[in-house]
């Protein structure tokens, strides 16, 4: 974020409950406000136009015994609003360990994500996935899974190899038994980012599901192409199989436009769902102006279920 305000706090030392030395710690506050319009058949669909996104997240850290801690908790205003089923406004909230050479270690009581969740789309776009905003186009997405207490381990290597490896306990409350993913970047080439990973899903219902997912971008100037391959294994059920493209272009310091299309390919003879869209972003110090125009064609692979739709935000960082 912008304009990232710290604030020394000696005292809070004394109120971490960590055994061992602790060094004098740090508190960072960050937000984020966006102010959005949708259009077209999706206006109609959702019975309403403008909507607010706001967000304020607290960090803290020191240091205990040489390895660095960060406490961070979200204040999330669209979690309490009841409009959109909400009931609580603290939202995310995790720990984290900075074990130095040896990589990090998050622990995240609400809001973790592994490597799928993380990378689901990670195509070049100056606003939003072409999947996005439409409703339902995203029902097929794969992502892995976002849960609550869920491990990440991130490890980087000098050479440009990264590693993520996510760990879901079989806690997890409702739907999900257990998760595990990993994922592996390399950036070790200016310009190229080449990654690939797949995780595993328990349902209680003792189904099973597979995911992996394969992507590059690589860019030059103020130009970025990239293309993603994403594939869902089922126990039982139908599998999936996602194509994504995307080029964006920089245009100047505030100025990036973008094309991106992705296809949702289903086993049998359902049609595939094929999603692009046009965006545009100007930037002026903390402030955003975004502009993206949606065409999806038979959604979530619905013969004839096709919709356009355009999105407006405006939104502040700090």
């Amino acid at each position: 974020m912008d304009n990232l305000k710290k604030v020394g706090l000696t005292a809070l030392a004394g109120s971490l409950v960590v055994a061992g030395h602790v060094s004098a710690a740090e508190m960072s506050v960050s937000g984020s406000a966006t102010m959005s319009f949708n259009g077209g058949d999706e206006d109609a669909t959702q019975g309403q136009g403008w909507t607010m996104g706001d967000s304020v997240t607290f960090s803290a850290s020191g240091d205990v015994n040489d390895i660095g801690v960060t406490y961070s908790v979200e204040l999330d205003g669209d979690a309490a609003d009841a409009t959109t089923g909400g009931s609580a406004q603290l939202d995310s909230h995790s720990i984290s360990f900075d074990l130095g050479d040896a990589g990090s270690l998050v622990f995240a009581g609400h809001g973790g994500s592994g490597f799928l969740d993380a990378n689901d789309d990670v195509m070049p776009t100056a606003h939003e996935e072409p999947w996005d905003i439409v409703t339902g186009a995203e029902a097929q997405l794969i992502g892995g899974h976002a849960g609550n207490n869920m491990f990440t381990y991130k490890y980087s290597h000098d050479s440009g190899l990264n590693l993520t490896v996510g760990y879901l306990n079989a806690a997890d409350a409702v739907t999900d038994v257990s998760y595990n993913d990993y994922g592996l970047t390399y950036t070790g080439v200016e310009g190229l980012t080449i990654g690939y990973g797949q995780g595993d899903v328990e349902q209680t219902t003792n189904t099973k599901s597979d995911e992996n997912t394969m992507f590059a971008t690589y860019a030059m100037g103020g130009v970025t192409v990239g293309l993603q391959i994403s594939e869902k294994d089922n126990e039982t059920g139908n599998d999936y199989e996602t194509t994504g493209f995307g080029i964006s272009y920089q245009v100047n310091d505030d100025l990036a436009v973008s094309y991106g299309s992705h296809t949702t390919e289903v086993d049998g003879t359902a049609p595939d769902q094929e999603a692009s869209a046009v965006s545009v972003s100007y930037t002026m110090g903390s402030l955003g102006i975004s502009v993206s125009m949606h065409q999806v064609d038979n959604i979530n692979n619905v013969g004839t279920n096709d919709r356009e739709a355009y999105n407006v935000s405006v939104g502040f960082a700090f």
